[in-house]
């Protein structure tokens, strides 16, 4: 009882060990998928250049945001049907779909550190990208968890903050950023996990389905973190500006 006095009435009560390592594992995957897809960032980008290589920042932004959301689509999709397959058992169809879990996550990791390149903001400190993919990924509680520990108003975050802030308020942002990710995208990539393993191809449009309401959820996301598009190629975080 004098423990709990201590911490006040509005400590948040201390997670079991079981659910603590699970909530770990989640961030651990998270991290895991950021640096893979860190080094792609330009290499993604350039892709939605090749067919106008004279294009303009928002247009290759609006490019970035179909690729996103087509990709993301496709894989819950395609999991899903497989999943549902004739002589498919539950426990290979779970694997499948908990295997497609961490492809969304390396998709829309890719997607938010390709969207904060075009707009010439860091991204190159894993605080500063883990800022960046939560916080959009978390949608509207993203934005205002980031704001509120930040202690600054205005719109678009992804440049007022993420590019201005010390790393050590990052760090802050990011410890309860990864507190809202565990409870939020875990619980629900739960339910679309046990979704797309449904018969008869109803696990391919719960998986499609599902999977294109994240990445709109996430296009949204991005446009209020960081607002219209630069009308030219900024600099970029590694030196050398975009050139047609």
């Amino acid at each position: 009882m004098a423990t709990d006095a201590h911490r006040g009435p509005e400590a948040e009560p201390e997670p079991e060990p079981e659910e603590a390592a699970r909530g770990q594992q989640v961030l651990d995957l998270l991290n895991k998928a950021i640096d893979l897809q860190s080094p792609l960032v330009r290499k993604n980008i350039a892709r939605a250049r090749q067919r106008n290589a004279e294009a303009t920042p928002a247009q290759v932004i609006r490019s970035l945001e179909r690729m996103y959301v087509s990709a993301l689509s496709g894989t819950g999709a395609a999991v899903g049907a497989t999943a549902a397959a004739p002589g498919v058992g539950t426990g290979v169809a779970l694997a499948l779909s908990a295997g497609e879990v961490f492809s969304s996550l390396e998709l829309s990791a890719l997607f938010a550190l390709s969207i904060a390149e075009v707009h010439g903001v860091p991204i190159d400190e894993i605080e500063r990208r883990r800022t960046i993919v939560m916080g959009i990924m978390l949608g509207g509680s993203g934005s205002a968890t980031v704001t509120k520990v930040a202690e600054r108003t205005g719109q678009h975050w992804g440049r007022q903050v993420v590019a201005k802030v010390p790393i050590e308020t990052l760090r802050q942002i990011n410890k309860v950023l990864g507190r809202n990710f565990i409870t939020k995208y875990g619980t629900k990539q739960g339910i679309i996990v046990l979704g797309r393993v449904a018969p008869f191809g109803i696990g391919a449009v719960i998986g499609g389905g599902a999977n294109a309401a994240i990445g709109a959820l996430s296009v949204r996301a991005s446009r209020r973190a960081f607002g219209p598009p630069p009308s030219a190629w900024p600099e970029l975080t590694q030196g050398t500006p975009w050139t047609p």
